[in-house]
């Protein structure tokens, strides 16, 4: 159970070690969020955090996109041979 403390002319959360394991917080920057029932505490993540992972775990599940080499060796045309 985490506890409310006050801290100058503020006030804390308590929260204890076993619980900042298990959500991965110890050492982080944290963001609060007021949710319906209470209070949001999450780690603060960088811009881009663990995408460069994300894409690696992807291309090893799924095998690398393949290219569609008839679209890529297409000459290029011009709009007006278009019909709008």
């Amino acid at each position: 159970m985490a506890h409310l403390v006050k801290i100058g002319n503020s006030q804390g959360i308590r929260i204890p070690k076993p619980l900042i394991e298990q959500a991965h917080l110890e050492g982080k920057e944290l963001e609060l969020q007021v949710v319906k029932q209470g209070l949001l505490v999450t780690p603060k993540k960088g811009v881009r955090e663990g995408w460069k992972e994300a894409i690696a775990a992807t291309i090893d599940a799924q095998g690398a996109e393949t290219l569609d080499q008839e679209w890529l060796d297409a000459p290029l045309s011009s709009d007006s041979d278009l019909e709008w």
